[in-house]
């Protein structure tokens, strides 16, 4: 059956919601963390200096109020003598950093054997730099905390490990036009941009294309969405929509959205010739 999932209005799954405070992983790690530490004898502020956090933060940690990054785990598992207790909740926790709505899909996408994108609002986040992403997040409305926009950064930046993954993932992108000249961020962000496009769409197993504006036929006006097919065979579709996303997981929808992304595919230029216009770009900007 078909799960529906509420989300922000953006073309980035992993968008503008703030770390869910009640997370039951968050408080169920911040409890291991704090009964390790208690275990090893070690006071917050001298555990925090050793591993050079404030003990605010361990605080946070300790209480399942922010997401503690990888590196702190694994340093706090060694320190604690934790026997991989707390680096064995690392996926997990690092899951928490995305909206709620998100976690499942991300799960997904981080297991995917094939990925296939239709975006046309902004760049994919498996294409962007960390500065387009900060871009985006910054401005997002209402405006988010320093903190949560630096989560949301790093969280972006980490699912990107895919595109690189053994056995490598097949995986393609179909992007507007009008996104890749649109400068969030600035001109000299988008420069950046553009060039990692041009370097991500390199690899033998990405393919990228790019849908002209001026095409007089369009497969996909109904808006972005991702296909997923899984190691198990499972093919899923995540279809973004103002407040009320979908992650499809039936027989019913998926069909039809492959059908549409083959079509955008037969639309767009060939990735050779989009590679071309993301150079011709690059020129101009």
């Amino acid at each position: 059956m078909s799960e529906s999932i509420q989300r922000p209005d953006d073309d980035d799954p992993d968008g503008d919601a703030a770390p869910d405070p009640s997370s039951g992983i968050l408080r169920v790690f911040g409890r291991q963390l704090k009964r390790f530490r208690l275990r090893a004898g070690v006071e917050r502020s001298e555990f925090g200096a050793r591993l050079g956090y404030s003990t605010s933060t361990i605080a946070a940690y300790e209480q399942g109020r922010r997401v503690p990054p990888p590196r702190f785990i694994d340093q706090a598992d060694d320190l604690l003598d934790a026997g991989d207790v707390l680096k064995e909740m690392k996926e997990e926790v690092a899951r928490a950093q995305y909206p709620a709505f998100f976690r499942d899909a991300a799960k997904l996408e981080a297991e995917a054997v094939e990925l296939h994108v239709y975006a046309t609002k902004a760049v994919p986040g498996l294409l962007q730099t960390e500065e387009y992403a900060r871009a985006v997040f910054t401005m997002s409305r209402p405006l988010l905390p320093e903190e949560t926009v630096e989560q949301r950064v790093a969280a972006r930046l980490a699912r990107q490990k895919i595109l690189a993954r053994v056995p490598l993932p097949t995986v393609s992108f179909v992007i507007e036009e009008s996104v890749l000249r649109r400068p969030l961020g600035g001109w000299t962000v988008m420069r950046g941009q553009l060039e990692q496009v041009l370097l991500i769409g390199q690899r033998r197993n990405v393919e990228i294309q790019v849908v002209p504006t001026d095409l007089e036929e369009h497969a996909g006006l109904e808006g972005p969405f991702t296909l997923i097919e899984t190691r198990d065979g499972r093919r899923i579709a995540y279809v973004e929509g103002y407040k009320d996303s979908r992650l499809h997981t039936d027989r019913g929808p998926v069909p039809e959205l492959e059908e549409q992304y083959g079509i955008l595919r037969a639309q767009a230029l060939t990735p050779r010739a989009s590679l071309i216009f993301v150079e011709k770009l690059l020129g101009e900007s």
